[in-house]
């Protein structure tokens, strides 16, 4: 009897998380696993912000990829997917053309402009590892160059972050952090910075308990960064950003550095791949499959799931692109079994958002929790991610144990 070929894309979280929970739910000779992947490495795309602002290395928030599964039973093809043809059952990479009897995407997201003049080209953004690279490494040397010019430019040290949601705000807390230091290496006047937080919305943190995000704010202030709410940014240009103040109000705000936080969409092969989507986003059956095909899974960013208590989709995060990973792998296992799939019910333990490394905000276990003890939560939230991966070996070598 042939063996059925399990064909996951994408080694984020959910992908990554399906493919190790398969090579423990099925036999030896049960499957043909195949994991792509265009990097031979994981990312932990929750400190991205963290290496983005420069308060980690960026190889701490890395790990190979076959050093966390079980290649007698995962075969790791290192390619670029090119495109999806669900109907044709054919996924097309730079490594040859695959086919599957069951296919997971886990693609991850892309960064969103909202169609915004200038998004694409002038500013820079959290997207991947790479990315963040670049953003710490720009910002550096704007801080170097001021420091060498003759005539100063104060614009080269504004750094201006569209954005007051999850990311933009862990990327704020961390340059709160970071910011002093780059002072104090290249001999600039703290004063001479500029971090400003601009957002479209009226409100920061939306979904997180109001005591909670003033708290938030307050803190970040504290450390110099400014915001300005209700302001969406019409235009980026080279010189930095325009935002409306009002109905005939613009303000151009002039800065050397311009990060992009505010809204992220699926990967644009869904949009070409047969399934129905809106954003490159598929809103999934119960059990993690795509509307009408029997196949195929979505995972992670790519999905789209209604929180019937509260009539608003589920949060792109990484805490339930695990648990559909997890799930996604059993119902795998009963479709080749002859059995009947089952429903996927997050089990939501709460969020915690990073004010820098030694402050955080958490509303979590039915509690809530501010400063250290936030932040000491985040990093064993942290750890558990790579526990529920790689086991302890994983965590001790990539775990965060500073928690003071």
């Amino acid at each position: 009897m042939k063996r059925p070929t399990i064909l996951v894309l994408g080694a984020g979280y959910g992908g990554l998380t399906t493919v190790v929970n398969l090579q423990k739910l099925v036999g030896q000779d049960g499957a043909n696993i195949v994991l792509v992947n265009k990097n031979d490495y994981h990312y932990e795309s929750t400190w991205l912000h963290e290496a983005g602002a420069g308060t980690i290395d960026s190889n701490k928030a890395r790990y190979d990829v076959e050093s966390v599964i079980d290649k007698s039973k995962v075969k790791f093809v290192k390619a670029e997917v090119t495109n999806i043809d669900v109907t044709e059952r054919l996924v097309e990479t730079t490594a040859g053309k695959m086919d599957y009897d069951y296919l997971v995407i886990g693609l991850g997201f892309e960064g969103e402009t909202f169609g915004i003049p200038g998004l694409d080209t002038y500013a820079l953004a959290l997207t991947n590892l790479n990315a963040a690279r670049q953003v710490r490494e720009h910002i550096e040397y704007q801080f170097a160059s001021w420091s060498l010019d003759e005539v100063k430019d104060d614009s080269k040290l504004t750094i201006v972050v569209g954005g007051a949601g999850f990311t933009g705000i862990e990327f704020l807390g961390e340059l709160g952090n970071r910011v002093p230091e780059l002072c104090k290496e290249f001999d600039i006047p703290q004063e001479k910075v500029r971090v400003l937080c601009v957002e479209a919305a009226p409100m920061v943190l939306p979904g997180f308990d109001e005591g909670l995000v003033e708290y938030a704010v307050s803190q970040l202030q504290k450390k110099g960064i400014e915001f300005s709410i209700g302001t969406p940014v019409v235009e980026a240009t080279e010189e930095g950003v325009k935002i409306k103040k009002g109905e005939d109000e613009f303000e151009f705000i002039k800065a050397g550095t311009v990060v992009w936080a505010a809204g992220v969409r699926g990967n644009k092969l869904i949009e070409t791949s047969g399934i129905e989507n809106a954003r490159a986003r598929v809103r999934v059956e119960a059990d993690m499959r795509a509307p009408g095909f029997e196949d195929v899974f979505i995972v992670g960013d790519c999905a789209f799931m209604i929180n019937p208590e509260v009539d608003r989709p589920y949060p792109p995060t990484a805490q339930i692109a695990m648990q559909q990973g997890a799930q996604i792998a059993k119902n795998i296992v009963s479709l080749i079994e002859g059995n009947e799939t089952s429903a996927f019910v997050p089990d939501l333990k709460g969020a915690v958002c990073s004010l820098g490394h030694d402050d955080a905000i958490g509303d979590a276990m039915g509690r809530k929790f501010t400063g250290k003890t936030a932040s000491a939560l985040k990093k064993v939230i942290d750890n558990r991610a790579l526990f529920l991966v790689g086991g302890a070996g994983l965590v001790l070598k990539k775990g965060k144990f500073k928690f003071l």
